[in-house]
């Protein structure tokens, strides 16, 4: 059965390739279906990859390959909550070894231009504490791009 809900993204023509990467490196990710343009469009010709349907993180997505028309920005954005060190530096490698940019406080994008939050839950649970602990977690959030959860607990700590 189909979701009632699917997270549309525009591509310029390699949804398939974005849907494979990304499958390959979350857990509960996959390519579910290909679909072929039956005409010519705006973005492509008959024959064509127009949509794929895929999962990241169990959420179901239709990439859209509708050309240069749009490009993907910040005001939208996967965040995948991390439980250690070793799994935040994992998918941070991934999304910016494979094409993509490193940005501020966790943020980075693949190379489609999607962008990512790669978000311990450390950190998570720093800025929920309040007060000067949230404070000081914050501030030390603010210098980093890749967050360094063992930094975000000293700053805790103080």
């Amino acid at each position: 059965m189909k979701p009632k809900n699917t997270i549309c993204l525009w591509y310029d023509q390699d949804a398939l390739d974005a849907a494979q990467f990304y499958a390959a490196t979350f857990p509960d990710s996959k390519v579910t279906a290909v679909h072929q343009a039956p005409g010519d469009y705006p973005g492509g010709k008959a024959g064509d990859v127009l949509t794929v349907e895929f999962t990241v993180v169990g959420i179901p997505c239709l990439g859209l390959n509708g050309g240069s028309m749009f490009k993907p920005n910040e005001s939208f954005s996967f965040q995948i909550a991390t439980d250690n060190q070793d799994e935040t530096d994992r998918y941070w490698n991934a999304i910016v070894g494979n094409g993509g940019g490193e940005s501020q406080c966790g943020w980075c994008k693949d190379r489609w231009g999607l962008s990512w939050q790669i978000t311990p839950r450390a950190l998570v649970d720093a800025l929920s504490a309040g007060g000067a602990e949230s404070k000081r977690a914050f501030a030390a959030m603010m210098t980093m791009k890749n967050i360094d959860i063992a930094k975000i607990e000293a700053a805790r700590r103080g």
